[in-house]
């Protein structure tokens, strides 16, 4: 008899485990509240990070808080009435920060982000999604020789740990590839492995499409309605009450709510982000994912136009948007790239989920059976969805992972 299972959450994590799961026999129902990729998915730098196997840490420096403080940065911003509710997670999460704990974790983390290219490649190829893909790395610019010099080596640090490829670039190189951009730069780096994305939210339809070619089904439904069911689980949707065997709660910043509901308390923070597309002036063009990197923002040359992002905002994820960081970027990139009209109405806003120590939730919940969790990305949601969800699925149809996921496991933070 084919099991059931219910996939809450229609990011990409959520997407790419409903695929692997209805690739492994089961028939799979994917359920959110909007069509898939409309949210915390929907806005990113639209990267395959396979660089990023050093998670974003809290900054440990007095001198760098200090400047933090004054609340006036590109790359990060808070809300200060925000902060005594998020100071608990703030102070676990700058613990995990110091060299030596940044360093164990990082070792950890290597390996989802060591298989993000190949499990990505998968499903590109099985959605027909290659048009969507560019597989020429990105690049960072720097406007001090400090800055470079250290990043270099730190990128040379990672090739001998972690096999990441990158080459230095000179600020003629960055005249050479990017003819449009200006400024005084000392010099780039360009990260060779990682893959770029044209329509982070076309990917995810794709991945929906080819989930459903498979005879995965999607649903309107609503996570505070699931429920114990017999020894299943129970989720009222648009199409009346569904019962299945197994629950996935893949629902990025909304899992600490849901999971509360069910007894749990994990330390979910967010980070909230903004993006707006730009239109190009004249016959400008931007050929490069490209990070100016003392300032903070990215310029992504996507399907809708230059998308321009920002780092970090640290506010409650209900709060209304305080788009601040995209003013102040934008009028940074102004002066290094000839950008145009806005295109969108209004800046886009989410929030990236994020763990204290950096790393996702990934696996049983520890006091249901039936019950697997796949939240906490933080800054990688598009990285490792399609890696999360071949390790859930295995995990859940009685496989050995491909990949060793102990130290994701809930269990962590709910003994």
């Amino acid at each position: 008899m084919t099991k059931n299972a219910i996939v809450l959450g229609a990011g990409i994590v959520g997407v790419s485990t409903a695929i692997h799961l209805q690739r492994r026999g089961r028939q799979v129902t994917l359920i959110d509240r909007k069509a898939p990729g409309k949210e915390t998915s929907f806005g990113n730098a639209g990267l395959i990070q396979r660089e990023g196997v050093v998670p974003y840490g809290f900054p440990q420096q007095l001198g760098v808080l200090i400047r933090y403080a004054f609340n006036n940065r590109i790359d990060a911003h808070y809300h200060l009435k925000a902060l005594p509710e998020q100071l608990a997670f703030l102070a676990r999460y700058w613990w995990n920060s110091n060299t030596k704990r940044h360093e164990m974790i990082s070792k950890a983390y290597a390996p989802l982000i060591e298989h993000s290219i190949s499990e990505h490649n998968d499903l590109i190829e099985a959605a027909h999604a290659e048009h969507l893909i560019r597989k020429n790395g990105w690049m960072e610019i720097f406007r001090t020789s400090a800055r470079r010099d250290a990043e270099l080596a730190e990128a040379e640090r990672l090739q001998k740990e972690f096999g990441v490829g990158h080459e230095a670039l000179s600020a003629s190189d960055i005249a050479r590839l990017e003819p449009d951009i200006k400024g005084d730069f000392a010099g780039g780096l360009r990260w060779r492995d990682p893959w770029s994305v044209l329509d982070p939210h076309g990917l995810t339809a794709a991945y929906r499409s080819y989930f459903e070619s498979l005879g995965g089904k999607f649903a309107s439904g609503d996570a505070n309605s699931l429920g114990r069911f017999g020894s299943g689980w129970k989720v009222v949707t648009s199409e009346g009450p569904l019962e299945a065997d197994d629950a996935v709660l893949a629902l990025g910043p909304w899992a600490a709510v849901a999971t509360r509901r069910l007894g749990y308390s994990f330390p979910l923070g967010v980070k909230r982000g903004y993006h707006m597309h730009y239109a190009a002036q004249g016959n400008a063009v931007l050929n490069n994912w490209t990070m100016d990197s003392e300032r903070g923002y990215f310029l992504a040359p996507m399907s809708r136009g230059i998308r321009l992002t920002t780092g970090a905002e640290f506010a409650a994820m209900d709060a209304p948007k305080t788009p601040v960081q995209l003013d102040r970027a934008e009028k940074v990139a102004r002066t290094v790239f000839p950008l145009g009209d806005r295109l969108d109405p209004e800046p886009w806003m989410g929030a990236r989920p994020c763990t204290p120590d950096m790393m996702p939730i990934i696996g049983k919940a520890p006091r249901h059976e039936g019950l697997w969790l796949a939240f906490g990305h933080a800054h990688h949601g598009l990285t490792l969805g399609p890696v999360t969800g071949r390790a859930l699925a295995e995990l859940i149809t009685g496989e050995a992972p491909f990949i060793d996921i102990s130290a994701y496991s809930p269990q962590r933070f709910n003994p």
